[in-house]
Formats: structure tokens, sequence, C-alpha cells
């Protein structure tokens, strides 16, 4: 239930344009175990070309903007030709790299199904000895997809979930989830809340719960029992009926506030920076239960064909350069902070990211897969796809 990826900067020209003209008007399938498939040792001669599968957004050859090209001077470089396939949600994205007749060398994988990837054995794990900049790539990001030990993707892009209101409609500056998620707050601003339409948006209500509902003894947001899931559903259920917005693409939660219709939303920095640059009175809020974040990482796949073509392409997908790029295009925090070095991106761009802010990344719950297991700590938990069920029964 991933978003679908939409350029940042077009969408931010066009935001700031339209903001001007607003401001007077009204308003799957069975899985295939692979065969086990050991890390790369050595990188060899790259083998002609390298199959992607990846967002909208995440590898962009210039047909959109000629500004923003990073796969031909990668294919000038490495002789690697570039073959990608856009996936339009994170559940396609799974199913994809599970088809047995599918040889995509790398995915570029969300929380929702990174976790699942590995366990399925749809994926290897990567050699960061062979990646030139895997040691500029934030520790707090490299320790997210492990096992055994082993890192299993190398951090792309990453963001946090923030709390957004309106100063003009709400006089008091919220501090907690709770004016969202508790539906006698949110019923004070009925018709005016906007909030991220994903499962993993239960992983926000839960990191409330833990905090206000301690008989719940919730540990870990993405690690839930049934009744704790259910808990986190039932709050989503009554406040439904005063959502107005739920948002996939990131400009969707963008219009609401920009026409002066919403009050209160679940955002990412990326719509607080656009609204702020363009003037609106918004502000981006951390309540003070904490807030969660997710990561999208590069990974190599097990039935890739191109196995040295890939690790090329992890080396130019982990450096500053294509970094700001990415960061740019798509409105997203550098997983390499050395994207800010040397004016690469401008300061306030990684300011209002965070981008090599360590205390606020060690702050953040960063989203995975839930699993069955509870995250490896033992049985009881429930997973994604009753995640999913969960969130679709709560919206209804």
């Amino acid at each position: 239930m991933r978003r679908s990826r939409r350029r940042a900067a077009a969408v931010s020209a066009i935001v700031l344009a339209a903001v001007l003209g607003l401001v007077g008007c009204s308003g799957g399938g069975g899985v295939h175990r692979t065969r086990e498939v050991r890390a790369a040792d050595t990188l060899g001669a790259g083998e002609g070309s390298v199959s992607l599968l990846t967002w909208n957004g995440y590898a962009e050859d210039g047909s959109n903007d000629p500004r923003v090209d990073w796969i031909t001077p990668f294919q000038k470089k490495t002789r690697c030709r570039v073959d990608i396939k856009y996936a339009t949600d994170a559940q396609e994205m799974r199913q994809l790299m599970s088809k047995p007749n599918l040889h995509y060398d790398g995915v570029a994988a969300p929380p929702e199904i990174a976790g699942q990837l590995v366990a399925d054995r749809q994926v290897v794990a990567v050699n960061p000895d062979l990646i030139d900049g895997y040691k500029d790539l934030e520790p707090v990001l490299r320790a997210q997809l492990t096992k055994d030990g082993k890192p299993y993707g190398v951090p792309f892009t990453w963001g946090s979930n923030l709390l957004m209101y309106d100063q003009r409609a709400v006089r008091t500056a919220p501090d907690s989830w709770g004016a969202l998620f508790d539906p006698a707050e949110a019923k004070k601003y009925a018709g005016r809340l906007v909030v991220r339409d994903s499962p993993l948006t239960l992983g926000d209500v839960a990191l409330y719960l833990k905090a206000h509902d301690p008989k719940l003894h919730i540990k870990d947001p993405f690690a839930l029992t049934g009744k704790q899931l259910a808990a986190a559903a039932s709050l989503i259920t009554k406040q439904h009926p005063y959502v107005s917005t739920y948002w996939l693409n990131p400009s969707d939660a963008i219009a609401p506030f920009a026409d002066g219709q919403a009050a209160l939303g679940q955002v990412w920095p990326y719509q607080v920076d656009v609204l702020s640059r363009s003037g609106r009175s918004v502000a981006g809020v951390t309540p003070r239960e904490g807030v969660t974040g997710w990561m999208d990482a590069w990974m190599v796949g097990a039935r890739g064909d191109h196995p040295n073509c890939m690790y090329q392409w992890l080396n130019w997908a982990s450096s500053p350069e294509v970094q700001q790029q990415v960061a740019e295009w798509d409105g997203v925090a550098p997983a390499n902070s050395e994207a800010c070095g040397h004016d690469r991106l401008r300061p306030q761009f990684c300011s209002a990211y965070h981008v090599g802010d360590r205390s606020y990344l060690n702050k953040i719950v960063f989203a995975r897969t839930p699993t069955k297991d509870c995250g490896g700590r033992g049985e009881g938990c429930a997973d994604y796809a009753a995640w999913i069920r969960a969130w679709q029964n709560a919206r209804r």
C-alpha cells in the first residue's frame, strides 16, 4: 500500500503557482523460495545491463526533465544499460520480486516489504566492502535492514512522519498525536483532517497509544499483538468520519492546506517545506510521543543476472551527487549526508529534512515489515497482511 511516486520538483513548482491562485478562493500469490545465494566477494567486469524494480522518480533519465538525469551518465561511465520497471505500490513490488521467471538485479524496497523479501529469500545480503560510499550512509539507516549480522539493504532515501497544522485554523500549537488520532480531539476539526493512506499509519497510532494507554503494553509500534492492532484500528475507525483527505501521492496532502481547507495532518517534511516556501502559515511538529519514519533501500535480487552492474549501480546511487539529485527531485532526505556538503543542497533543505542530524535520526522509530514473530522476538504478533486488513476495515 505504498504511495505512487511523483516528481517533487515539478510538483513543488505547480503548487507554488497554485497557492497564489487559491489564496483568494473558497474552498499476492504464493512465495517462490529461491536457492541460497551468497553475497558477492569481488567486483568484476560489468555484464552490459542491469534490471531494476523501483518507484517512479528514483531512476531518472532526463525524459521527464532534461535537467534531471542520473541514468545517462551512469550508463556512459559503466556501460551498463539500465532497464527499469516502475511499481505502482509495495504489494506489486513484492509480487514481481517473487515471480521465479523474473530476474531483477535490484529493487528499491520500502519498509512494508523489505523484511519480507529477506525472509522469503528474494534478496541476498550485500557486501559493504564493494560499495565505495557505504560508510558515508547514516549509521542509523544502515542498521535498519540486517539479519544475522549481515546487511541486506543499502539505504537510499528516508523521511519522518510529522504532525502539521495551519496556524490560522489551530490557534494553540498541538504537541501530541492525540490532536489527530484521539477521536474527541479530532472532532474539533471535523472535515479538515489529512491522514496518510497506509497501513503503517497504524504504527503512528500505536506510538500514541504506547504513551497514553499503558494497559495495552505496547513496546514496539511495528510489532503489535492482535489486541494491540485492534486498539489502533479502533481509533482510526472512530476518527474516520472527521478525515477529509487520505493521501498516497505526497502532493495530495498539499492542496487541502494550500486552499485553506485543512487544519491538521499527518505529513512528511516535504509538505511542510513546500507549503512554507510558498508562504502558507503551516508548521510541522514533532509530537511529544515521538515520530515514526521510513527508509527505502536498494536490495540485491536473489535471481539477478548482472551482479557486477548492480554493484556499480549501488555505488552510483550512494554517491553524494546522485543523492543530491534524488533528494531534490523527490522531496526526500538523502541517506548520504554528504549530499548537503559543498553547497550541493541548499541549507534550508538540509535543515527542513534533518539531513545529517543524528540526534534526530536516533529518536525516530523506523518502520519495518510487521511479522508474526514480532521482529524476531517470538511468536504472537500480527503480520503485515493483518495490518492491511485492519487498515481497510477501519476506513470503511
